[in-house]
């Protein structure tokens, strides 16, 4: 499969060389350029902007931010959208508030784009271990992604728990038990 991913933190770079190692073509992005430079010598693409990760990308393409909820995930997703394409899958890997998740649903979905969002858990272990994964959207937009998926998670390590919204309320509780 290939696939973008924006946000190359310790998570989204793992996630990267995870994707890379499973044989994946990843086009790596972020806004500073040393992360991008660490993506490329293991194995990914680089992008420096998302105009241009969009660019190296085929159509329609899977388009995966993993930067910090709230105003950054906000303004990753609608570049995204002002640089894909229809059909495109729109991906938000952030710890998003559920509510906010179903809103970008509604509003991709009219503006012709799939929409998924996925709570992560597995820390700085996921590399090695796999990450566990809460899913939402629509079911052509998750079957789009699973092959990222299957490979980022260990066995049986991902859900599908139902429309926009519900991968993010799903991790919301998985993070209270946590912490609780």
């Amino acid at each position: 499969m290939e696939i973008g991913l924006y946000g190359l933190g310790r998570m989204g770079g793992n996630m990267v060389t995870r994707l890379v190692r499973g044989g994946h073509r990843v086009v790596a992005g972020n806004r500073s350029p040393g992360p991008v430079d660490e993506a490329v010598a293991r194995g990914a693409v680089g992008a420096h902007t998302i105009e241009e990760m969009v660019s190296k990308l085929s159509p329609p393409r899977v388009l995966w931010s993993m930067v910090p909820a709230g105003e950054a995930t906000e303004e990753t997703i609608e570049a995204f959208a002002r640089s894909a394409s229809r059909g495109d899958v729109i991906v938000d890997g952030a710890n998003s508030y559920c509510r906010d998740s179903m809103r970008r649903g509604a509003r991709l979905q009219e503006a012709g784009y799939d929409f998924v969002d996925v709570g992560v858990s597995g820390g700085i272990w996921g590399l090695e271990l796999g990450f566990c994964m809460m899913v939402g959207g629509l079911d052509r937009a998750v079957a789009r992604v699973r092959p990222a998926l299957d490979t980022l998670a260990p066995p049986n390590g991902w859900a599908h728990f139902g429309k926009s919204g519900a991968g993010h309320f799903t991790k919301m509780v998985h993070n209270g038990i946590e912490y609780g």
